[in-house]
This record gives structure tokens, C-alpha cells and sequence, in this order.
């Protein structure tokens, strides 16, 4: 019968409804716990949408058979189907008379117990941490593997593998458009969303990614994607554009290679590596300048172009989504560098322990384990990952008992020399250099008293007005009488009529 298919159909909605409510009643403690939590949610969820399209066919009665089922109950026998459906039913158990019956109320309920697996149990590796960390341990390989590749080794990967300048990260225009190239940014753009996917699973991720596809139109018909302009606009905008490393720092556009001052850019000229850049250069110029839709070679370069530029797009936009895994990333490998062989055996075997607790303890096991799992930590280093004390010989390796305070970053005291040289290089020190109206924030990197930064940023002002010549008084001129005098002098005399 539809309308008892009906009925069945909205009580398990409700089932489905109930058992995600008792799930999300309650928070738990582990990431692990949480993202198991989040997975079962979803897949109840997708079964809810399962049954709702159900349903609405059902509702819908396309072909009439459920206006005909009413009709029949309402003008006929009304035990007349009954009795026909509880024959059905004795037949069935006459036939099958071994056959249990289901509890459809244990269908969806929480199940809890050291026995009950895990559904994240095989969806991470033991370097993502259940979804803490990237693993781009595989994509680092074949980066290595690409021609003209830097050899960089896999810290500095983590630091740059979303950065396509070829000053930073990334290669040279030319070799992008190799087929190894569009394979490493599909592989490491179907691993960003595979991780993405699996760590969040309640997130409606596919409309992230149509939002993301219209943006990269958006952008691609205003020619504005980093590094992806035509050739004849983007060799004008990269000049000025581009981020030296320092003020007397030249960039090559041809080569796509910084250099120190003008003098070693000037010593490159001559080079057989430069020449020939140049003349691949001046090619894809004039490609570029007759490449209108009637040049089916240029618009084919173009299309290829498209591809590499749109999976690079989502790379970046999958790493800024993603920018809290990315750091921990990079923390969590510099950390592991710094370990003794004993310490990363040791770490191993807590995560597998972790690995192996019972789901969901009952609060008397919980309460009853808090006495034993105090820290004692007399000497208040900081906390690894994993809640316990970082190695005093690491505490003491960093130097993290000494504190630098930042008068310009608001009296903010940093712990350790690394964490105070690299903030002068964060949007928080330079925002504040630039409030005081300071804007060559270079030159003021060790410094963070107020009055002294604004001491150096006076005698620099006075300094550029010394050296500061004015063309007025460069040239040199000569009346009718011999005598001699500036230009600017000369002028205003000869607007006067006193020449």
C-alpha cells in the first residue's frame, strides 16, 4: 500500500531526525570523537535527502495509484485491503518462519562501546593526524620531478607549494604549460579537496567550489589572475608590481629572476641563458599581440593557459580555506626535525593508544582518569600537540625563556628570538609602522620603540631633503653681459624685462 509506504516513510524521517539530535546533543573532546561525529551526521543526513525525494514521488502520483488506493478505501471494504495485506504477511512468515523481526528504533541510535568501529578510522593516514595536518609528502615527490623545478626540501615546500611566482614557489611561465606540470596541480588540487571533504563533511563544500569557478571567471575575463595576463600588459604590470626583497633589488622579466642591485642585472645581459630567454620572450610577445579570435594557434595557447591558470586558482583557494591546517602543518614537521629518534618512537605509540581508547567513555571512566592525566609541569613550559610539555632541551634550544617586548605592536612580549625576528615581517608590525606614518618599513627591522622609529624615520626625511637636488639649479645661465646664474633665476629676470 503507497499510503502505509507513505507513513513508514515519515516515521523514519523522524527516527532519522532524532538520531541526529542525540548526536549533536552532545561535544566531544578528541578531534577524532568530533569528526566521527560529523561523518555520521552527514551520512544520516544524505539519508534523509534519500528519503525526502522518496516521498515527494509518492506525494507527486504521477501514474494515480495512490488517488486510486483512497478512492478504494473510502468506497469499498475497508478490511477488505487489510485482510489481503495480513495474508500477505502470514504467507511470508509461513514461508520464512526463521526469520527475526527488525526494531526499526535501533536503526539510527548512538551506538556506544570499545566495540563499535570507527568511520575515520581509514580515512586519514597516520601523518594527517585525523585531519590536523596535510601529507603532501607524495606531491612534494613530484614537484621535485618537474623540469626546472627548484630543489626544495619538504619544509620549505609547505611554506611556498600555494605560491605559482616564479620568484617564490613556483617556475617559469614556459614551463607550466608542460604536461607534467598540469598533472602535479591536479594531483595537488584533488588532494587539497579530498582533505577538505573529509574534514569537513557538513560543510555544502560543492557550492564552495561553483562559487569559486565563477570567480575565477570573473577575474579571467578582466585579465587579472596572478601571473596569467597577456604577455604584452603583464610585462609592463610586474615591473611595478613585483615584491623585491630589497630597494635596489632589479627584476629580469625575461629570465623571471630577481638580482641584488643593477649592476650584477646589468652583468646578466651578456649571458647565453638571457639571450635566449629574451628571445622566447619577444616570440610569445608577438603571439600575443595577434592573438585574436581569428589565430586559432594563439587562441589554443590561450585555452591551455586557461586550464593550468584555473587549477592554480583553486590551489589558492583551497590553501587560504584551508590556512590553519597549513601552519600547523609546517609547526608540526619543523617540531618533528627537531626530535630524537626515542621521542618520535614515543609520540608514535601515544597516538596509537589514543588510537585505540573506546569510543565515547562513560563519564565515570572520564571522571576517575582526571587524577592520574595531571600534568606536572613545574617549570610552565609550553604545551606540545599532543597536551604535555614541549622537551626542556628544546625549550632551552629555542630560547623560548626569553621575552622581547614590541612598544609598536602595543607592549605585545614574544617568547623567543625566532618568533621576534619573524613578526617584524607580519601585517601586525608593519599596519602599526604605517600608522605612524612610516612607510619604508625595511629599514626598521630590531626596532620597537616608538620614539626611536620615529627618530630614524626624521633624520631619513632629512637626509633624502639633503641629497634632494633641484634641477633649477643644475643648469647654468648666461645673459648678454656674461654673467652667470641659474636656470630659474635666469627665467624669472627674463619675465621681469631686467635681461
Amino acid at each position: 500500500m503507497l499510503l502505509e509506504e507513505q507513513r513508514y516513510i515519515h516515521e523514519d524521517l523522524e527516527r532519522l531526525e532524532q538520531g541526529i539530535a542525540d548526536r549533536m546533543g552532545d561535544e566531544p573532546k578528541q578531534i577524532r570523537d568530533r569528526l566521527n561525529r560529523d561523518h555520521e551526521v552527514s551520512q544520516l543526513l544524505d539519508q534523509i535527502q534519500k528519503q525526502s525525494a522518496a516521498l515527494l514521488a509518492l506525494y507527486e502520483d504521477k501514474a494515480g495509484t495512490r488517488s486510486k488506493e483512497i478512492l478504494d478505501i473510502s468506497t469499498g471494504d475497508p478490511f477488505k485491503e487489510f485482510h489481503s495485506q495480513y495474508g500477505k504477511i502470514k504467507e511470508h512468515y509461513g514461508n520464512y518462519p526463521s526469520e527475526q523481526a527488525e526494531n526499526p528504533e535501533q536503526w539510527y541510535k548512538q551506538r556506544k562501546g570499545p566495540d563499535q568501529p570507527y568511520i575515520v578510522e581509514s580515512m586519514f593516514s597516520g601523518e594527517e593526524a585525523y585531519g590536523r595536518f596535510f601529507d603532501l609528502h607524495t606531491c612534494h615527490e613530484t614537484y621535485l620531478n618537474l623540469p626546472n623545478a627548484k630543489r626544495l626540501a619538504y619544509l620549505q615546500y609547505l611554506e611556498v607549494f600555494d605560491d605559482f611566482q616564479p620568484g617564490k614557489g613556483g617556475i617559469k611561465r614556459a614551463d607550466k604549460l608542460t604536461d607534467e606540470y598540469f598533472r602535479y596541480l591536479g594531483e595537488l588540487a584533488s588532494y587539497l579537496e579530498s582533505f577538505m571533504r573529509r574534514t569537513r563533511p557538513l560543510e555544502n563544500l560543492d557550492k564552495v567550489y561553483e562559487s569559486w569557478d565563477r570567480d575565477f571567471d570573473t577575474v579571467w575575463e578582466k585579465d587579472e589572475v596572478p601571473g596569467w595576463q597577456k604577455e604584452a600588459a603583464a610585462a609592463k604590470s610586474n615591473a611595478t608590481s613585483r615584491n623585491l626583497s630589497t630597494a635596489n633589488a632589479v627584476w629580469c622579466e625575461a629570465c623571471e629572476k630577481e638580482f641584488k642591485n643593477e649592476n650584477v642585472y646589468k652583468g646578466h645581459l651578456n649571458g647565453r641563458k638571457h639571450i635566449k630567454a629574451a628571445e622566447i620572450l619577444a616570440k610569445w610577445e608577438e603571439t600575443a599581440a595577434v592573438g585574436d579570435s581569428h589565430a586559432p594557434v594563439a587562441l589554443a595557447h590561450r585555452l591551455r593557459e586557461r586550464a593550468v591558470a584555473e587549477r592554480e586558482f583553486r590551489v589558492r583557494k583551497l590553501t587560504s580555506a584551508m590556512s590553519t591546517e597549513k601552519d600547523d602543518t609546517r609547526v608540526n614537521v619543523e617540531r618533528r626535525q627537531g626530535m630524537t629518534e626515542r621521542e618520535r618512537a614515543q609520540e608514535l605509540e601515544n597516538f596509537y593508544n589514543m588510537s585505540n581508547t573506546p569510543q565515547n567513555q562513560a563519564p565515570e571512566e572520564e571522571e576517575d582518569g582526571d587524577d592520574d592525566d595531571k600534568i606536572y609541569n613545574p617549570l610552565k613550559l609550553p604545551l606540545a600537540w599532543d597536551g604535555k610539555p614541549i622537551p626542556f632541551w628544546l625549550y632551552r634550544l629555542h630560547g623560548l625563556g626569553q621575552e622581547f617586548p614590541c612598544e609598536i605592536c602595543g607592549n605585545f612580549v614574544y617568547r623567543g628570538r625566532r618568533a621576534f625576528d619573524k613578526h617584524f615581517n607580519e601585517t601586525n608590525h608593519i599596519t602599526n609602522l604605517k600608522r605612524l606614518g612610516i612607510t619604508n618599513t625595511y629599514l626598521f627591522r630590531d626596532i620597537t620603540s616608538i620614539a626611536e622609529a620615529m627618530r630614524l624615520w626624521e633624520k631619513i626625511q632629512r637626509e633624502e631633503k639633503k641629497h634632494h637636488v633641484d634641477d633649477g639649479s643644475v643648469v647654468q645661465m648666461e645673459d648678454a653681459e656674461g654673467n652667470v646664474m641659474p636656470e630659474k633665476v635666469y627665467l624669472d629676470l627674463q619675465k621681469q624685462g631686467l635681461l
